[in-house]
């Protein structure tokens, strides 16, 4: 198939199938791996809708209601897109198999998500007996925003406790006070879209949460609902409990 991916996590989901080698475009976000040069059609959010339509893609990727716009401005160009909307951590699971159907590889979507649930699996086990901090994980800085979809089930399943969004619930807005008053034994702090490029002391500067460890986490492995969230998960479960999963 000539495949189009306009969301990293399709990429990076694709590439963990082994199915990097189909994708004949991708986003400027997008890391498809050594070995492969697809075409840059944009970004995220602003997508060159002619130069997708230029590689006559059999299947364009798109993902999360951000892209909706893009997603449906593709279909009346009469592309067909698989467009996929993971809220929790079982939606993402159950979303590399999805992605593995839609484009032929239905066998390794299917081996990806059991071997996502087998290291889910085997961090719970690693944590069961820990105790339970509480963790704070900031998606984005201005304004402070609270992580929401699959991180408070990520952070449960690498045992902490998650106070600021329930499983499913959007990332939103946060007060010093909300914050302050939960009292964060760890806080994890992942931008969108900077990697691993966060400034600790910029956290520690607000005075939001003086006790806590404030560590970094690239936004990869938390905010991309692909195969490197279970390396955000193992992650978390070596910073709150020192555990590290084979």
């Amino acid at each position: 198939m000539r495949l189009v991916s306009l969301a990293p996590s399709a990429t990076a989901t694709l590439a963990a199938m082994g199915g990097a080698d189909e994708l004949v475009g991708v986003t400027v976000h997008c890391d498809p791996g050594s070995g492969t040069d697809p075409e840059r059609v944009g970004g995220w959010l602003n997508t060159d809708y002619d130069a997708v339509d230029a590689l006559s893609p059999d299947l364009v990727l798109t993902s999360d209601p951000l892209q909706r716009d893009t997603r449906d401005e593709l279909r009346e160009r009469g592309l067909a897109v698989h467009h996929s909307e993971p809220e929790t951590l079982d939606d993402a699971v159950d979303g590399f198999a999805d992605l593995g159907r839609a484009v032929g590889y239905a066998d390794a979507g299917a081996e990806l998500a059991a071997s996502a649930r087998e290291r889910l699996g085997a961090v719970r086990a690693a944590v069961a007996d820990e105790p339970r901090p509480t963790v704070y994980c900031e998606e984005w800085a201005d304004p402070p925003m609270a992580a929401g979809n699959w991180v408070p089930e990520a952070v449960d399943a690498a045992g902490g406790d998650y106070p600021f969004a329930d499983p499913g619930e959007r990332s939103g807005e946060v007060t010093r006070e909300e914050v302050a008053a939960a009292e964060p034994d760890f806080v994890i702090l992942h931008p969108c879209g900077k990697g691993d490029r966060a400034d600790p002391e910029e956290f520690r500067e607000r005075g939001w949460a003086p006790d806590a460890e404030v560590h970094v986490v690239d936004d990869s492995l938390l905010n991309q609902p692909s195969p490197t969230l279970l390396d955000g998960v193992e992650r978390l479960a070596a910073v709150l409990h020192g555990v590290g999963v084979e």
